[in-house]
């Protein structure tokens, strides 16, 4: 009888010790979102058959915003990254008799699957679509003082991620593939265009034909304390050549900003995680 009882008591302490250990909130680790928002400056070259022959170059800003994050697509591998980018750029011919104006806002997102995974380097490849509105605008001219730059295409990219002691480099080509991009015919006024709607043959399909484009890009993430440095280089190459019009616009910039992670989650699971402290849902 005493027997019996000890080993009644150890089944029910054990049939309530390992449910308990199952659902330990810190067993199922959270993926994180990695985030950084940096500035760049640098170099800008301008050349817009539609505005001058001539090529103008000057300083060229901008901010960028990256955004990396697990996707519970094919098993989870699946990384989604968006990027939004807000450039600007003030350039002169090369007498400096006249000025030209950059201005673009753009938004690119982009799935990467890893291909190679050791301890300390991932190298992934994917594709996705890129969105692009901007403008020049040349204070000489008076008839058609602006051309406008707008493309939605779709692209392929590359990423490679290596990891050294402390440090994290990566290195990241796009190149889009096929796409649509605005561009008037020659002579063709935007006056035409937007106020008497003689818009016909603006719309282009865009390949390799027509559109060449190359983002360059490549950061070395530095730790310090409780922060993370991040700092590299952002390239960005775009051609289009249609209608006798030739468009190049190249900047090569300098990038430095913070990188951090964070975890995003929302409803009950903040509500009712033991392991997660709210400030706001207390």
């Amino acid at each position: 009888m005493k027997r019996t009882t000890i080993l009644a008591l150890i089944g029910f302490t054990l049939s309530f010790g390992f449910p308990a250990q199952a659902q330990d909130p810190e067993a199922t680790p959270l993926p994180t979102v990695n985030h950084s928002t940096l500035f760049t400056v640098g170099k800008a070259f301008l050349s817009d058959s539609y505005l001058s022959p001539l090529t103008y170059d000057g300083v060229s800003i901008s901010q960028l915003h990256d955004r990396i994050k697990a996707s519970p697509y094919l098993g989870g591998k699946l990384l989604m990254q968006q990027q939004f980018q807000i450039q600007t750029a003030v350039t002169k011919n090369p007498t400096a008799s006249a000025s030209e104006y950059y201005g673009e806002i753009r938004y690119h997102l982009t799935g990467f699957y890893p291909l190679l995974r050791t301890d300390h380097l991932t190298l992934m490849g994917g594709g996705g679509a890129a969105l692009s509105l901007g403008g020049i605008y040349n204070v000489r001219n008076s008839n058609n003082p602006g051309s406008l730059k707008t493309a939605v295409n779709l692209q392929l990219s590359a990423m490679a991620l290596y990891r050294w002691n402390d440090l994290t480099f990566r290195w990241q080509l796009s190149s889009p593939f096929a796409g649509m991009f605005f561009s008037p015919e020659y002579g063709h006024s935007y006056y035409e265009i937007f106020t008497l709607g003689n818009n016909r043959g603006t719309v282009h399909f865009g390949s390799f034909h027509n559109q060449l484009a190359l983002r360059n890009y490549f950061t070395i993430d530095i730790p310090i304390r409780n922060i993370t440095l991040r700092t590299g280089y952002l390239g960005d190459f775009y051609r289009t050549d249609v209608n006798q019009l030739v468009t190049r616009i190249i900047t090569h910039q300098f990038v430095i900003g913070m990188a951090f992670e964070s975890l995003h989650f929302g409803g009950k699971m903040v509500r009712n995680n033991p392991s997660i402290l709210s400030s706001y849902y207390r």
